[in-house]
């Protein structure tokens, strides 16, 4: 029972540090088997123990472990097999850390040590029975001297699930009947303007304070800035539908993959009020089928793909490919746009922030070169609206992140892994800033109520309907009464939700977990 002890030994720590939430009855059954054949001599029969042991006991504890479940790792196993040596590596380390490597050998040393004197087994069974005989004698207890108070109480906890669900039942139907519509552009050319959607890879408030970046001159250079903003997604594919449609409510995760009605699409929305849409990335597109998500969702039939070719490369992907320069490519398309009459759409992707990103010449993992690259980026937009103010053009510029980077982790989930849509996952930094605006900018508006895509739609219809680039105008007017939204954020198979205590999370399996 020597290496079978260790497994429930490690099982055992996992659950005493919040990791993994161990079936008991099935664990003691497992193990009590384990003791019950580990009497055999035979050569051939141990292996075939160890061997079944291993096919029930590995997928027993994936299953226990607070991971992502299995059929999302087959879902995702093609995109997988894309990524680097070098990114493998560093996601080994922060799985398996260094430290925690030597305290496992060390552990494993001690164990095989004190296994010598002492029956490790008996000790680890009576552990599997005692822990759960605890926890529900500790409830037993509550409910019997706390009579009323416990029965308040479980009644509550019944309900509690049905409320999440209810709660969640009727936000579908409310953002099932929001839109925003949008006005015609005025036909005088000093009132035009383009807008452009800066649409950032991982990104969020909480990111910005592991590195340090809050300050950056460039949030202070927004007109409008949303504090408790939504992105309602955590992964690329599914944030770039959610803006691309941010027209319309908030939609489940499994209906983004439906045909939505043109009215939902922003671009297509912006075209019939008499923009030019384009799209450019400042990568190739590729991964998990990018490409054709935007041709998919921008609702505006054969909307141009701008090159980025011959724009230098700022670092390369997890996967190995190319990533530009943020301020080239945007230069580089902005000195094209000036052939195009009248006003400009423009969806711009980058991933220059995404996990796994390498910077040349460079031993940092993505994690330690975040800061650099999230200050590099912040920096090349505010030179890219100084590009567009000395061209004497106007502009409405829409900063708004995909999702966040992850990059602090926490007790269920590895730095930069997403699969939790957690508010910090999905509580992004989102601003708009006037370009080429004469009259007083005035300080900052914040919007600081729960907001998500359909506040940006309509603040952008509010400016589209009624240019601000005219005189007398006071920009706050333009944010008043924007539709508010309560975060509620997906991927498939979970949920996540604001409440007034923190959030909770509705797993693959359709349970509601409470979560600070």
């Amino acid at each position: 029972m020597t290496l079978w002890n260790l497994y429930f030994i490690a099982k055992l720590y996992l659950f005493e540090s919040g990791h993994l939430s161990p079936l008991w009855i099935a664990n003691i059954a497992f193990a009590a088997v384990l003791a019950a054949t580990s009497m055999f001599r035979r050569r051939s029969l141990r292996v075939v123990r160890n061997l079944i042991g291993l096919a029930i006991g590995l997928p027993l504890m994936y299953r226990e472990a607070n991971v992502p479940p299995f059929s999302r790792v087959v879902e995702e196993f093609s995109n997988l097999t894309t990524f680097s040596g070098g990114y493998w590596l560093e996601l080994a380390g922060r799985f398996l850390p260094p430290m925690l490597l030597l305290a496992l050998v060390g552990a494993v040393l001690g164990y095989l040590l004190v296994n010598r004197w002492l029956r490790v087994a008996t000790f680890v069974f009576m552990a599997l029975v005692a822990i759960p005989v605890w926890q529900a004698g500790a409830a037993l207890l509550v409910r019997t001297s706390q009579t009323s108070t416990a029965a308040a109480d479980a009644r509550q906890a019944v309900a509690q699930p049905a409320d999440h669900d209810a709660v969640l039942a009727a936000f579908r139907k409310t953002e099932s009947q929001r839109q925003v519509n949008f006005g015609k552009l005025a036909d005088d050319p000093s009132r035009q303007f383009d807008v452009i959607v800066l649409h950032i890879c991982s990104l969020s408030w909480d990111d910005l304070d592991v590195a340090k970046a809050r300050n950056h001159p460039m949030l202070s250079h927004f007109d409008y800035l949303f504090t408790n903003f939504s992105t309602a997604a955590s992964y690329s594919g599914p944030a770039a539908i959610r803006v691309l449609r941010a027209t319309c409510g908030q939609e489940s995760h499994a209906d983004l993959y439906k045909d939505a009605p043109p009215q939902c699409h922003l671009f297509g929305q912006l075209a019939a009020a008499g923009y030019t849409a384009q799209t450019l990335l400042n990568h190739d597109g590729h991964f998990d089928n990018f490409l054709q998500i935007i041709h998919d969702n921008i609702g505006v039939p054969n909307a141009p793909m701008i090159s980025n070719t011959d724009v230098p490369v700022a670092m390369h992907a997890f996967d190995g490919s190319a990533i530009h320069d943020d301020y080239g490519t945007l230069a580089k398309w902005y000195a094209q746009r000036a052939q195009i009459p009248g006003p400009v759409a423009l969806y711009y992707n980058t991933i220059s922030l995404h996990d796994g990103n390498r910077l040349p010449n460079s031993s940092l993992s993505s994690l330690e070169s975040y800061p650099q690259r999230v200050n590099t980026l912040m920096s090349d937009f505010d030179r890219f609206a100084d590009l567009i103010a000395s061209s004497g053009r106007r502009a409405v510029i829409v900063f708004v992140p995909e999702h966040g980077a992850a990059l602090r982790g926490d007790s269920n989930q590895v730095a930069g892994l997403r699969e939790i849509p957690t508010p910090r996952v999905v509580h992004g930094p989102v601003g708009v800033r006037l370009v080429g605006f004469d009259g007083n900018h005035g300080p900052t508006t914040v919007i600081d109520r729960p907001t998500s895509f359909l506040a940006v739609a309509r603040l952008l219809s509010n400016l589209v309907s009624n240019s601000p680039f005219k005189p007398g105008v006071a920009l706050s007017q333009y944010a008043a009464n924007l539709p508010q939204t309560q975060m509620i954020g997906e991927n498939e198979g979970t949920v996540t939700m604001a409440t007034a205590d923190g959030y909770v999370v509705r797993t693959p399996d359709g349970v509601w977990v409470d979560a600070r």
